[in-house]
């Protein structure tokens, strides 16, 4: 059984209320390493969690009769709610012995675990801090080129870069729903290159109507609820000229 919806009546990041609130509601966690003396760049924080997400939804573990299909499956039938938390030292040693997917960047490392219970965090993950992600990028990242699929952030939005790796994470969730079975793999196969960037602001409008999919957030922290943060430009998801 494939673990993605085969019908979404509703989007699972909406604002209003709905038949997935009813569900047990799960949360997907994911850690990134932050030491002291050498924090990972922000750009790259976000890529590697959203890799994170794509290759837990493509493992063998979270489909079919894998240990952890039944989680995904009932994290995909609630609310759809990633939560970042940070760790360093022993801290990450203890997360790195949980079960999960640990995915290195070029300087950021983030382990991603399968969905866990709202009210129901492994103690080694529960007392980990949501706060203090706040990451800077030592230089501006390069462009990423028109094959690459790209997860754009709304540049009016400000977000601590553990709120945008889940953001970028969404993004990366919807792309890979709305991909058809031959791209999908094709993205799979490849290590799923990807690039995270903010849009320009004049280009955000055109983006957010291109019929691509597009996050908007449930409100829950940080942004107003409603907020479109993300649109996954993948480009096997672009229209075609008529």
């Amino acid at each position: 059984m494939s673990t993605e919806p085969t019908s979404v009546p509703e989007s699972p990041f909406r604002a209003a209320s709905g038949a997935r609130d009813l569900a047990p509601q799960f949360v997907l966690p994911l850690v990134v390493r932050i030491e002291r003396a050498g924090p990972p760049a922000r750009t790259d924080a976000l890529e590697t969690a959203a890799r994170a997400v794509l290759l837990l939804l493509a493992d063998e573990r979270a489909r079919g009769d894998g240990d952890w299909a039944r989680a995904v499956r009932d994290w995909e039938d609630a609310r759809i709610r990633k939560v970042v938390r940070r760790a360093r030292g022993a801290e990450w040693r203890r997360a790195g012995a949980l079960p999960g997917i640990t995915v290195t960047g070029g300087s950021a490392e983030v382990r991603v675990f399968p969905p866990v219970p709202l009210d129901g965090w492994p103690k080694d993950l529960a007392r980990l801090q949501v706060s203090g992600t706040d990451l800077d990028d030592p230089e501006p990242p390069a462009d990423a080129g028109p094959s690459v699929p790209v997860l754009w952030l709304n540049p009016g939005l400000e977000m601590t870069a553990g709120k945008a790796m889940a953001q970028a994470g969404h993004g990366a969730q919807l792309a890979w729903w709305a991909l058809a079975p031959a791209p999908r793999a094709a993205w799979r196969d490849a290590g799923f290159p990807l690039a995270v960037r903010a849009a320009d602001p004049a280009r955000w409008p055109s983006l957010t109507e291109a019929g691509l999919p597009t996050v908007r957030d449930a409100g829950f922290t940080e942004i107003a609820a409603g907020s479109c943060t993300v649109v996954a430009d993948h480009p096997a998801l672009r229209r075609r000229p008529a």
